[in-house]
């Protein structure tokens, strides 16, 4: 049965061909990814984006039962056209201090506070803040190598007014730094700094090796009765194999009441895709939280850059490849060894083994929204001859999605 788009991923909106989007995720101090930050790019310096189709498609995206979308908008004009809109309450607004500082703009900070909106302050101020402006300012976005917190604390008697959010980081130590020095959130997720140890371990840990095992008779299309004989013996991963299959994410029909009604309703092939979205977020380490949701996100964002193809099992093997691309990581194996025990279609090993292959530029395309890198985004969808506006709307559809797979 095929799965339908989220509906309100559905909906065209012409702002999303103006603009190039990046993202990264925010990180609270428990590891949760409590929103999305997207940097937005006008894509021609001759052209204003249309700020308020902008928030409108934002708010289609991101309802106020959404979960919290912070936007760093790369433009004084749009940005300025921005706050005039009255953006919903779940959009945090970053303002560079070069703007918070000119008078010129205190009156549109003030309204945009005093209807109840979240600003966030972007970089170290050099001077004090007048007093007029930083009530408005909910925390302060300072930069790693920027924060005066890393060699000194606050002087004696001094009170910070506002809590900081981290960007910068590089790595899990200055992660780590950042949350022990106050860090309400840090912005991205070092996923690259995450060791790999090659021939350590041939297979992977006991809580992982069950899904392993049950992706390859899956593989293997065996009876159902020995698929679900492993799902007996551990319980909790049959309940959450059905919690994904159920998720409003893929839109399915009927409800999904057992292991074998799954196979029955899904087949072997489709059955494969929720095994290797349970696998890559079975990890216990709370610091591989963030990198099992943005498995789950680049899987869901590489079958949505397919999604016009008509081609069933391009867009599985899409996401799989997406799901898998951090595997790496999450199991501290290189691909070339972990991959020999687990079972993937050519076309996903040749991406993730060799950086090769069919599918390699569409991970170019995620890891350039995921460095937020206008050029680079731009670059990698002219390689794969589809437009910045498609990548925009598979990334929307894509957060929307992840969000409701949970």
């Amino acid at each position: 049965m095929a799965e339908q788009a989220p509906r309100s991923a559905m909906q065209d909106h012409p702002v999303l061909g103006q603009v190039a989007l990046g993202y990264c995720p925010v990180i609270d101090p428990q590891r949760n990814v409590s929103a999305a930050r997207l940097s937005v790019f006008p894509l021609r310096p001759d052209v204003l984006p249309d700020a308020a189709g902008l928030v409108a498609c934002l708010a289609d995206h991101f309802p106020p039962d959404g979960g919290n979308v912070c936007l760093n908008i790369a433009g004084e004009a749009l940005l300025l056209g921005l706050l005039g809109t009255a953006p919903p309450l779940n959009m945090m607004i970053e303002v560079p201090v070069f703007m918070a500082v000119d008078p010129a703009n205190l009156a549109a900070l003030q309204a945009v506070h005093a209807a109840g909106s979240t600003l966030l302050l972007k970089g170290r101020p050099v001077a004090v803040l007048p007093r007029d402006v930083l009530p408005c300012f909910k925390h302060s976005i300072i930069d790693y190598d920027d924060d005066r917190r890393a060699s000194a604390a606050a002087p004696a008697g001094q009170v910070r007014r506002i809590t900081h959010m981290q960007s910068g980081v590089r790595s899990m130590a200055e992660m780590e730094d950042s949350f022990k020095r106050g860090a309400s959130a840090v912005l991205g997720w070092p996923t690259e700094d995450v060791p790999l140890k090659p021939g350590a371990n041939k297979q992977a840990p006991p809580a992982l090796q069950v899904i392993v095992d049950l992706i390859k008779k899956v593989d293997q299309q065996q009876p159902i009765d020995k698929l679900e004989a492993v799902l007996t013996n551990d319980p909790t991963l049959a309940f959450r194999l059905l919690r994904y299959i159920n998720s409003p994410a893929f839109g399915l029909r009927v409800e999904i009441s057992s292991f074998r009604h799954a196979i029955m309703m899904l087949g072997y092939q489709k059955l494969k895709r929720w095994l290797a979205l349970l696998l890559a977020t079975a990890s216990k380490d709370t610091n591989m939280k963030p990198v099992m949701f943005a498995a789950v996100r680049r899987g869901l964002f590489m079958e949505q850059l397919v999604r016009s193809s008509g081609d069933d099992d391009l867009r599985s093997e899409m996401f799989l490849c997406g799901v898998f691309s951090l595997l790496d990581r999450l199991m501290g194996q290189p691909f070339a060894e972990m991959l020999k025990t687990i079972p993937v279609p050519e076309r996903v090993f040749q991406a993730l083994v060799h950086g090769s292959g069919p599918f390699r530029p569409y991970i170019d395309v995620v890891r350039a929204v995921e460095q937020e890198s206008l050029y680079d985004i731009r670059d990698t969808a002219d390689a794969l001859m589809i437009s910045v506006a498609e990548v925009n709307r598979a990334l929307l559809r894509a957060l929307v999605a992840a969000r409701q797979v949970g």
